[in-house]
């Protein structure tokens, strides 16, 4: 019997229905990018407090949280054809808060990294057990 999970048609999909195997990949990586952009979002609250403004701190982290909490809601959603768009406005947003918090570029570029090669080598493997 053949496996009813769907293989994506092309190795870096934007949109549609992964393979098993991948969307299981891509999902670890958003778990593990939620607890990291959460961090992020205290050190920007942190910054905007040693500037003396409370208050833009404040917003800071609830940007931040809410960050993080699309990436568990993407991660959630891997299964479904939206979950892989969600991904990548996650990424996005990744990059941008490096605007807020420069550091944040190297934790966009090791994400990224492991985003595409998470969708290069799970579109590989499940295209190997779909044959």
């Amino acid at each position: 019997m053949t496996d009813p999970t769907p293989v994506q048609s092309r190795p870096y999909a934007f949109v549609g229905p992964l393979g098993k195997f991948t969307w299981r990949m891509l999902a670890t990586v958003l778990g593990g990018q939620a607890v990291v952009l959460f961090f992020g979002a205290q050190v920007a609250r942190g910054l905007a407090i040693a500037d003396g403004d409370a208050a833009l701190g404040q917003r800071w982290l609830w940007v931040g949280a809410g960050l993080s909490v699309l990436a568990v809601l993407a991660a959630g959603l891997m299964r479904r054809p939206i979950g892989v768009t969600l991904g990548w406005l996650v990424q996005i947003l990744t990059w941008a808060s490096a605007a807020i918090v420069p550091m944040m570029a190297i934790i966009g570029a090791c994400f990224t990294g492991l985003w595409l090669l998470c969708l290069r080598k799970g579109y590989d493997i499940d295209s190997r057990l779909a044959s």
